[in-house]
């Protein structure tokens, strides 16, 4: 079978190539792309392969994209082709064809002296490069012979030796020199060492000195092919390129606009170590103490420069930032003004959502969001948001049961920390106090209503690019169900099957305490191989409380706040992703999640709304959402009767998932699935098999499948496909298996991690 599958795709690649060649003209030929050949024995095999590799990107022109051999885009321009200026084919035609590359637009001579001049770049400054085409009957290639010759090496590196200052600070940049001795000959290098020490220098008071002020002279008559780099200041450098300034004084304009014409230096307001213009008061005083991190009489620094300028983007109120520095006559003195243009000081917004999920869940969700961004003058964020939703299932298990859910959620957010103790944060990021307060109804037709309060008061901020923390010192949320219906409780009070999983939906939930999030991530640095993200958070309820009164549940000591009986648990979330680029337009994703929570004195398990759940678009893509664990428990036994299926839900979850991600073409990517894991409860909690033990690996759920991700630049729109593999609630000997008949298409926006 594999046999005659490639037969039949080398013949459709054939008459790909055939159907595509036979539009050309009379001695034209389609170019089908370039190819660098690296001859020089005394290179490795290896360096040759890489060199080869960096080189064939700088080829011109691009030949017609392929997929599997096959060119799509240049078969649907030559099937289009038409002289209309309307029409299907005429649409067709220029927004997915593509014209054919010719052979003889290739210049060999432009391209052989490009290839050229970047090995005499990189040490091989005796390379040459000739090039050729190699035709068939209506194809043709062009091929590059490259010989480098030997790669000249860095004998050593020479810094300045003046008194001057400027000539003192070159040379103390010295030690992390980007330049090594033994290192082969690179222009980027040099360009890229201009640069650091101008950086450097920028961190030291030289605010008018530039890359370009530097020379790197080369001496190539070293014997054993080597050259000496000799790191020099030019002589006609300006003297002001020359100075060390400091800062003298600093303004910030909080209602600047274009209007604006005068710097109004009459009516500056000093406070502490700044001055504030502006006609009327918008703003506090204390508002710009955690942006302005310049400061009059130190040495300027670019650091604190351009974290300043984040600080003020990100504190909230201000649309546009705009900074100026101006000399003050006769000294080497810095004025910094900082211009700043607020948003409109309230807002009011509507949203219109749509979702639906893998468990036949349609849903539409309405948001009006109101916002004042500076409530209280100092930058305080207010925002009260009312919400409404429905979620609908047209068919399948839970018909009719549909879900309705109101409330009102309110954010006070403080751009400072309101504390008398802090992390220092004199970086780039603006760190938030924030207060929530809000209520949810949830209503789920013909069965529960729920009331759900909720509060918390915490801190967020980021120790760097890449490190940030959210530590909130107490999260409160009380649930209090209301309308059981009798077809509910029926259930719960199955005789032939008695329900704990229905009940524990119902109890009340009483939660306070603090948690603290901490999270890793280089995800958005596109240029490295390997990328990592990490989360990590513990959250805690009523630990201390349920200490001192005693709570033992399991000896009968059930304690209770306020006529509800508290929860009290300990709860440990862990997610790792990790990113690796097999290619520029290929990424091979993975995921690991596991998370523990620990119930103990009031509770024997987590308050339904903390506990951890499986299945779905964003988890285990082959199973419906929810419908999966605890352990090998067989969630099908529940509820089926009155025509209902309870969300599965459990104290421990384990969950990996790995995921090759190709570019197809234009905005489509695909996808290659491979989910697992699932989730326990701590004790039985009265369900045969669903508590966590020395034989998990058993328990675990498998799925694989394929999807395509549609990047359409303001959102991602996914669907996959996923086939369960391994069923844990089957019988022994029978959980292994694909039928595509239980096949589950999820529908979602973005990418599942």
């Amino acid at each position: 079978m594999i046999k005659h599958f490639r037969y039949i795709l080398i013949l459709t690649v054939l008459l790909n190539a055939c159907s595509n060649t036979k539009y050309l003209a009379s001695g034209q030929k389609l170019y089908t792309g370039g190819e660098v050949k690296i001859q020089d024995k005394d290179i490795k095999k290896s360096d040759a392969k890489a060199l080869s590799e960096e080189l064939q990107p700088l080829l011109r022109p691009k030949p017609n994209g392929a997929i599997l051999g096959l060119r799509v885009k240049l078969w649907i321009y030559n099937k289009t082709r038409t002289k209309k200026t309307k029409g299907l084919a005429h649409w067709l035609n220029t927004k997915f064809g593509e014209p054919p590359v010719l052979a003889s637009s290739v210049n060999l001579e432009n391209n052989s002296n490009i290839l050229q001049n970047r090995l005499q770049n990189e040490g091989y400054f005796q390379a040459q490069v000739i090039g050729d085409t190699i035709g068939k009957k209506k194809t043709a290639k062009a091929v590059y012979n490259a010989k480098p010759g030997p790669a000249y090496k860095i004998r050593k590196v020479i810094f300045p030796h003046g008194t001057e200052s400027i000539d003192t600070a070159v040379t103390g940049t010295a030690a992390q020199t980007l330049l090594k001795p033994g290192n082969n000959y690179n222009l980027d290098i040099i360009k890229n060492e201009r640069i650091r020490i101008d950086a450097k220098l920028k961190e030291e008071g030289f605010y008018y000195f530039a890359p370009e002020n530097l020379i790197m002279r080369v001496d190539s008559t070293i014997a054993g092919h080597q050259v000496d780099i000799f790191v020099a200041i030019k002589r006609d450098i300006s003297e002001r390129a020359q100075e060390i300034y400091t800062i003298n004084n600093i303004y910030v304009y909080p209602s600047y606009s274009l209007r604006d014409t005068s710097l109004n230096l009459d009516k500056a307001q000093k406070y502490r170590w700044y001055n504030i213009v502006e006609k009327r008061k918008t703003v506090n005083s204390y508002i710009f103490a955690n942006t302005v991190l310049l400061h009059p009489g130190e040495v300027y620094n670019r650091t604190d420069h351009n974290n300043s300028l984040n600080r003020f983007v990100n504190l909230g109120p201000y649309k546009f930032v705009k900074n100026r520095f101006e000399d003050v006559t006769d000294s080497s003195k810095l004025d910094v003004y900082y211009f700043l243009t607020p948003y409109k000081k309230k807002s009011l917004q509507l949203e219109l959502l749509g979702r639906t999920t893998s468990a036949n869940y349609t849903g539409t969700q309405i948001n009006i969001n109101w916002l004042n961004r500076n409530a209280f003058k100092g930058g305080e964020a207010l925002k009260v948001t009312l919400f409404g939703s429905t979620d609908v299932q047209l068919g399948g298990d839970n018909s009719g049961f549909n879900v309705y859910q109101a409330g009102i959620q309110t954010t006070l957010s403080w751009p400072r920390f309101i504390s008398p103790i802090y992390p220092k944060a004199d970086n780039a990021y603006i760190p938030h106090t924030n207060f929530t307060l809000g209520y949810t109804l949830v209503d789920r037709q013909k069965l529960y209503r729920l009331n759900s309060f909720n509060a918390s008061f915490g801190y967020q901020w980021k120790e760097s690019v890449h490190r940030s923390h959210e530590l909130n010192i107490f999260n409160f949320n009380f649930v209090n169900p209301q309308n059981i219906s009798k077809l509910y409780l029926d259930s719960i009070n199955n005789p032939k099957n008695t329900n704990p999983a229905l009940k524990h939906v119902i109890d009340k939930q009483f939660i306070f305490g603090p948690s603290y999030s901490y999270t890793f991530t280089n995800t958005t640095e596109d240029y490295r191989t390997n990328t990592f993200y990490y989360n990590g958070k513990i959250s805690l309820s009523n630990n201390l409380y349920g200490i001192i009164a005693g709570a033992d549940t399991l000896n009968g000591k059930v304690k209770q706040i306020f006529g509800a009986v508290f929860n009290q648990f300990v709860k440990l979330e862990n997610e790792i992703r990790y990113f690796h680029k097999t290619g520029p337009n290929s990424t091979f994703a993975s995921r690991l999640i596991v998370g523990v929570g620990l119930p103990y004195g009031n509770s024997t398990q987590l308050p339904y709304s903390q506990q951890f759940f499986i299945g779905g678009p964003n988890s285990l893509r082959g199973f419906q959402a929810r419908s999966l664990g605890p352990g090998s428990y067989d969630p099908r036994i529940e509820g089926g009767t009155n025509g209902f299926l309870a969300d599965e839900s459990g104290d421990i979850k384990i969950e990996a998932n790995v995921e090759y991600r190709p570019k197809l073409f234009s905005i489509v990517r695909g996808a290659l699935f491979v989910d697992a894991g699932n989730i326990w409860l701590l004790h039985t909690g009265g369900r045969p098999g669903a508590a966590f033990g020395k034989n998990f690996v058993n328990n675990m759920a498998v799925d694989a499948g394929f999807g395509l991700r549609f990047d359409l630049s303001v959102l991602v729109l996914r669907t996959d496909m996923g086939y369960p593999l391994r069923t844990p609630y089957l019988p022994e000997g029978q959980r292994w298996g694909f039928n595509s008949r239980y096949a589950v298409f999820n529908l979602a926006i973005g990418y599942p991690f």
